[in-house]
């Protein structure tokens, strides 16, 4: 256990609680812990989730911009749905990118495990965007990174981050609960 894998920890914890309060300062605190966990990632041979923390970096300032601009008085902000038609483009992009990451990181790099460890990413990237444009289905694919992270973690034996999933599991979870609750109270744009 690293230092850099407890600092991630710490900012993502903290991350992760205003991210379930749709609090815009949400996104520097991801900043830091995804520059803290990158490095353990990437020494851990996990470079798929590696890299994905580089782009977890570019696009939490892009939401921190987006969030910025529709936040209320309490820096909260207004969350909804996607319609069918949506998810389904969603699902079909995330499901070839995924693949696509996998087999190229089976060919060309030492990837501990490729597939895994991009099926991971893939969700990852579609949940991010979904979460930067305030859909409530991000908190549905956060779930299932979670799982599949937690047990990725502990076969790679980094045991904190396995731990700090454990939470992001429990918050996600929260996360879904509390946004259902933003789109049903009409905090949801019309």
């Amino acid at each position: 256990m690293s230092l850099l894998e407890i600092a991630g920890t710490v900012f993502g914890l903290v991350n992760i609680v205003m991210l379930v309060r749709r609090s815009v300062w949400n996104f520097p605190a991801a900043m830091v812990m995804v520059s803290c966990i990158a490095v353990v990632l990437f020494e851990a041979r996990l470079y798929a989730e590696a890299g994905l923390q580089v782009f977890f970096f570019v696009v939490n300032a892009w939401g921190w911009w987006l969030w910025s601009e529709v936040k209320d008085s309490h820096n909260q902000v207004p969350v909804r749905w996607m319609g069918w038609r949506s998810r389904i483009i969603w699902a079909i992009a995330t499901g070839v990118v995924s693949i696509g990451l996998g087999l190229a990181l089976s060919r060309w790099t030492n990837a501990a495990l490729p597939m895994a460890d991009s099926v991971v990413t893939g969700m990852s990237v579609a949940a991010q965007f979904l979460l930067n444009f305030r859909r409530i289905e991000n908190w549905v694919l956060w779930i299932v990174i979670d799982v599949a992270s937690i047990a990725l973690y502990v076969i790679r034996d980094l045991h904190l981050l396995a731990g700090l999933y454990v939470v992001f599991l429990v918050l996600s979870v929260l996360g879904l609960v509390e946004w259902t609750k933003a789109d049903r109270r009409g905090e949801a744009p019309a």
